[in-house]
Formats: C-alpha cells, structure tokens, sequence
C-alpha cells in the first residue's frame, strides 16, 4: 500500500480547499492530534472524473464507487442517455416553470407508485424540501399539531428536517427550544437492544410506545398528525425494520387517524430490490416522499406523493420553489424511468443484492464487525471496538480508509457503520472485486488494529466520507 496516498496533485487541492470549508481552521491542528495519538489523518480524495461503476481521483487513481453520489447514480455516474435528455430539455426550454415535461413525469409516477393509490404529486428540488413538504401537508390536512419521528432518522438539513431528525443529538445543538412540533420515538435497532430484550420484544416495545406512552405522557393521540418513517434507516447506519414494525405503524395510524408518511428518498426507486422499500412490507403509505434516484444523478428533482383526498383539495398546504419540477430535472426523470423499464433495473438490484448479501453474511466472524445488514443494494456493515478506550466508528472509518487505498469508495461518517449503494445496474463482476477489496480491508484491521482516530470533523462537500 502507497504511503503516499492520496497522490500529490490530489493533495494540493485538498489542503487548498479545507480551509475555505466547515472546520477548516482546525484541520491542521485535528491532523496534529491524531498524529500525536499513533493514528493517521482520515483518508480523503477529490473526484477528477466519473462514469458507469467508477470515479477518478486527481492524479488518475480509478476507485469502485459504492458511494455513489451518496445513492444518486442508479443507472451508474454520468450516464450518457440521460444527460443528453437534459441537455435536450435545457436547449428546447431553458427554465421555465410551466412545460410539459412536469405532467408527463408526474403521470409517470402514479403509476408506479405503491398499489397505484398516490395518484396526486407535488414537485421539489431535493429530499429535504419534499420532507418538509411532507410533514406541512399531514399537518394541515389533519389539522393536528404533532409529527413523530424516529432516533437515528435522517430527513434533512433545513431548520425543519434537522428538527425532525434524530440522527445525533448534536444535529439539534442550539435549535432545542423549536422542537415542540415534533415527539422522537425509539427505532427497533436489530443490534445494542437495551434491557436484554430480544429482537422482537423490542420492536413490540416500540409500537407499544407510540401507542401508549406518548398518549400518556406527550399528547392525546388526536393532536397527532403523521408518523414519519424512512422504511431503512438509511443515514442513521442502514438498519433495515421488521415487517411486524411497519405493519404495526399502518395499524396504529388506521387506528387513530394518523398519516403514515414514508421517507423513500434513499430507499425507493429501486435501491432495495423493490420499487419502494415498503413494498417489500405490503403497506402503503398516505404520502410518500421520493428524491435522489428519480433522477439518474444528474439533475436535481424531488416531491411527495399523496392521496386524493390529501393532496386534491388542501387550501392550507403550500410548497414548492423556483427550482421544483424544472424542465432539466423533469427531463432525467423520465429518461431514468425509461431505463428502468429497458434494463429491468429493479429486479436487477434484487439479484446483486442476494448476490451481495451471500457474500457479505460471513463477514460476521471477523471480531471487529458487529452486524451486517443487507436490503438489495442498501448495505451496511457495523463495527465495534475490541478495546473500551477507543470508539467504534474509528475501526469503521479504518476500514475504508483502506478500502478507498485499495480502489473501492464507500461512506462512512462519525458512525460505526460503513454504508454501500453500488449502481442498480453494476456490472456483477465489479460489485464481487468490490466486496473482497473490502473484506481483505476488513481483515487487515481485524488483525492490526485501528488506524485512523481523533480525526478532523471534515467540511461539508470534500470528497472523504
């Protein structure tokens, strides 16, 4: 392994762009720290080039790329069909908010969406924005107060998705006081169960509380609007619910008048095997929430899906932006459905996701993996620390740290999961170099120790994670 790594010019961008971003002032003085503990800084690149399974870093080094645009490339980086739709689109329209790209896309959706029973579509430019958009519609189509969310969800970085969120605490530092509207709710993790519980008493444990404890405790169940649910826990480290949980949120919202709102913008589309991941759970949500895939990863294009009753006649929701439904966006989206149909891509995300979850279930003997856990192509796999001074998400950051060295980029945040979204249409070869270039990764940190701690908290947009 180069000691090098990364490569000079790929390091002169780095260490000229830190210091313009988020925490660049301590980045020197981090990497110093870490040094003076026996650890090296986190392994970072900058992407010079993509396309279909792989990118390029600066100085030419090619990288499998289960990053993915953090899963927004279904059809691979770059793709050639779609970008000359949008660049068709962009030519014919420039930006105008009124074309028929939105109505023929919007048509598009009804039909695949879940049970056909989302007929009605409100566009955005990003997950975020269609979160929100979300959480506004159930509350004024309820004319309730509250929305539950769950620990560890992901739902966005605005004022309001932060708050809905429960990625980390630190994620709400200084914006506690606004959290009124919003009640967290336990998620039933399939690993650190507290209290000795098993699995499944856990996730009856968490149904139970969104029945009785917050009516008790919190507010009556009629000033409850929606419960909001990613059907795979995607940023908060890929953990995957029991059909007993999802069926059991359906239920209690039938039972007490509360919309079941489903967060599909990393799950849907394809990214579990299933056009949504709540397909695989036969439920189907009053409002569903859609982004990143949707549009091949090459323009922005987001909304949510509702009910006729919902959506069709609600004079006190309003959302949307200048840059919701663009022509540009509108034109990816429907190419990206068009070779979904073409290439079958959601059954082909199903079998590399069998064939992926065959391989990677043996990766549970290795001392420092604490779980594996696989949904088509939504894979993460958590670690834990053999020695109680050191955290875990310093062997998962170790770990692809060596793996971005050996040719494969996958994420890994300030978390002890390292999470993978390969294309829906990765060539199977690819995917299978992939998978050993990280289990040899895996094993050479099972065996050496963790090499990489007390790292920089790295600025936003900076190619690393």
């Amino acid at each position: 392994m180069s000691k090098s790594f990364p490569g000079p010019k790929t390091k002169a961008v780095l260490e000229r762009g830190i210091p313009l971003f988020r925490n660049g002032l301590r980045y020197a003085e981090e990497s110093a720290k870490a040094s003076r503990r026996g650890y090296r800084s986190v392994r970072q690149i900058v992407v010079d080039r993509a396309e279909g399974d792989f990118i390029w870093d600066m100085d030419g080094k090619r990288y499998i790329d289960f990053q993915n645009g953090w899963a927004t490339n279904p059809v691979g980086n770059a793709h050639p069909e779609v970008i000359a739709a949008v660049h068709e689109a962009q030519k014919r329209f420039g930006f105008h908010y009124d074309h028929p790209l939105r109505y023929d896309l919007a048509e598009k959706l009804a039909e695949i969406m879940p049970g056909r029973a989302l007929p009605r579509f409100n566009y955005e430019v990003s997950g975020t924005e269609a979160a929100e958009a979300a959480i506004h519609l159930a509350l004024t189509y309820t004319q309730r107060r509250y929305i539950v969310t769950f620990s560890s969800c992901f739902h966005g970085e605005s004022i309001g998705t932060k708050l809905a969120s429960g990625y980390t605490s630190d994620s709400n530092r200084y914006l506690e006081a606004w959290t009124g509207g919003v009640i967290k709710a336990p998620y039933p993790y399939s690993a650190d169960i507290p209290a000795g519980m098993s699995e499944s008493q856990y996730v009856d444990y968490c149904l139970w509380y969104l029945d009785n404890h917050i009516p008790k405790c919190i507010t009556p169940k009629d000033n409850i609007a929606a419960v909001l649910i990613e059907p795979g826990l995607a940023e908060g480290g890929n953990w995957i619910p029991s059909t007993e949980f999802l069926r059991g949120i359906r239920r209690l919202c039938d039972n007490n008048g509360w919309l079941m709102i489903a967060d599909e913008v990393l799950t849907g589309m394809g990214r579990t095997g299933a056009m949504w991941a709540v397909d695989h759970y036969e439920v189907i949500p009053d409002i569903l929430v859609v982004g990143k895939n949707l549009s091949g990863g090459i323009e922005p294009c987001a909304g949510i899906a509702a009910k006729d009753e919902i959506l069709g006649d609600n004079l006190d929701f309003s959302s949307g932006s200048t840059f919701a439904g663009t022509p540009a966006g509108c034109a990816a989206g429907l190419k990206t459905l068009e070779l979904y149909e073409r290439y079958d891509l959601v059954n082909q995300a199903k079998r590399l996701g069998e064939l992926a979850k065959e391989i990677i279930q043996a990766w549970e003997e290795f001392g420092i993996v604490q779980q594996v856990r696989c949904n088509g192509l939504l894979m993460g796999v958590g670690f834990k620390s053999p020695n109680p001074d050191e955290e875990n998400w310093w062997y998962a950051r170790s770990v692809r740290g060596r793996m971005l060295e050996n040719g494969v980029w996958a994420i890994s945040d300030h978390e002890d999961t390292i999470r993978m979204y390969p294309a829906l249409n990765m060539d199977e070869q690819t995917l299978r170099d992939g998978l050993e270039i990280m289990r040899e990764a895996i094993e050479y940190v099972d065996t050496h120790g963790q090499l990489e701690g007390d790292s920089p908290a790295w600025p936003t947009g900076v190619a690393g994670f």
